[in-house]
């Protein structure tokens, strides 16, 4: 048994928290229930849920709940005294402590066992608690690498060209015309925190377009680009820093205040990794002050998103901010749905081997 209490007799079930978007859905679907699963779609983030119905009703059980409504999803995941073995998650569902302890009760026909995140990060997960009451959580490293890359890449671009407002002035019929020349890329120095995958993609990518690059990485020998000391030498050195590491106890409020203060005048902060790295009001202050020297930033990851989301950055014309978006193109999220769909299937199987877990 790879997992305590997973490996049943007859289809293991499965609930689909929120569903890949578009076409990509059949292919999850078809993926999971082709690995002998029992699927439960929820329909809550489906946008053509008569459709996706009327194709699946003789495969697929439907339900229809507010995910980030704790109190009712925790109702759904022991409705009947059923439960499931497995959820998959797409869009960082909070999955809590209290949460997994209902899911988990030994009364449950099926106790959940396995946890599967079509994406990298794991944040929303108590893996603490996930540890605790023997549910293994799975996702795919790596699997939007080159989409977060490309779309930090677009980030910067868009600020040094100021896309935005001269897109917005034509828009009103006004032809606006630069009181400077704009910067080019092989002028800057991109700082990169975190040299994981999507670190050395972007990596890459800027060295092919002239960009000095330079990392703060916990394997500084392993850097392919020239590494810095610490994290103030990073910010006081480059005129572009981007953010590529998870949010732990350890990068939570990482860059506050007194960071942004050490970066060089006229820089450019981009956050594609998640939004509690970044103290948003302090970030909010630094591009309201015409002396400070952050001149701009891009903001792809919020502490409050989805229905919750609320931001101190909104309104200000040097914050370009996104809904989360940059893993999002049509290859990095089928990657990442049918690689979870073979994930979760091999945990409840029994099959660990070469699956990755977050521990």
């Amino acid at each position: 048994m790879g997992v305590r209490g997973v490996v049943a007799v007859g289809p293991r079930r499965v609930l689909v928290l929120d569903a890949a978007p578009g076409e990509l859905l059949d292919r999850e679907l078809e993926r999971l229930c082709g690995h002998g699963l029992a699927v439960t779609l929820n329909l809550r983030r489906v946008a053509d849920p008569a459709g996706v119905t009327a194709r699946w009703a003789e495969r697929v059980e439907f339900t229809d709940v507010d995910l980030f409504d704790e109190a009712v999803l925790t109702a759904e995941l022991v409705r009947g005294g059923l439960g499931f073995h497995a959820l998959k998650s797409r869009a960082g569902v909070p999955l809590r402590a209290a949460l997994l302890a209902a899911a988990t009760d030994p009364a449950l026909a099926h106790r959940l066992g396995v946890i599967g995140r079509a994406g990298a990060g794991t944040d929303h997960v108590d893996l603490t608690a996930a540890a605790r009451h023997g549910v293994a959580v799975t996702h795919t490293p790596g699997s939007n690498a080159n989409a977060v890359a490309e779309f930090a890449l677009a980030q910067l671009l868009a600020l040094t060209r100021n896309l935005v407002p001269y897109n917005e002035a034509a828009q009103q019929g006004r032809w606006s015309t630069p009181g400077a020349p704009a910067v080019g890329l092989s002028e800057l120095t991109l700082g990169i925190l975190g040299l994981g995958r999507i670190g050395r993609a972007l990596a890459e990518r800027a060295t092919a377009l002239g960009m000095s690059v330079q990392a703060l990485t916990r394997h500084p020998a392993r850097a392919a680009v020239r590494p810095v000391a610490d994290l103030d030498a990073l910010l006081a050195t480059s005129d572009v820093v981007s953010l590529h590491v998870p949010l732990t106890p350890d990068t939570r409020g990482l860059i506050g205040r007194a960071e942004l203060a050490r970066m060089r005048p006229g820089s450019i902060l981009l956050n594609t990794a998640r939004g509690g790295i970044v103290d948003e009001q302090a970030l909010a202050e630094a591009l309201r002050d015409p002396a400070h020297p952050l001149a701009a930033a891009a903001v792809d990851t919020f502490a409050h998103e989805h229905a919750a989301f609320a931001s101190p950055l909104s309104g200000l014309p040097n914050a370009l901010l996104t809904p989360h978006v940059a893993g999002m193109t049509r290859g990095a999220m089928a990657e990442a749905a049918l690689r979870c769909a073979d994930h979760v299937s091999a945990l409840l199987a029994g099959r660990p081997e070469g699956v990755p877990v977050v521990r």
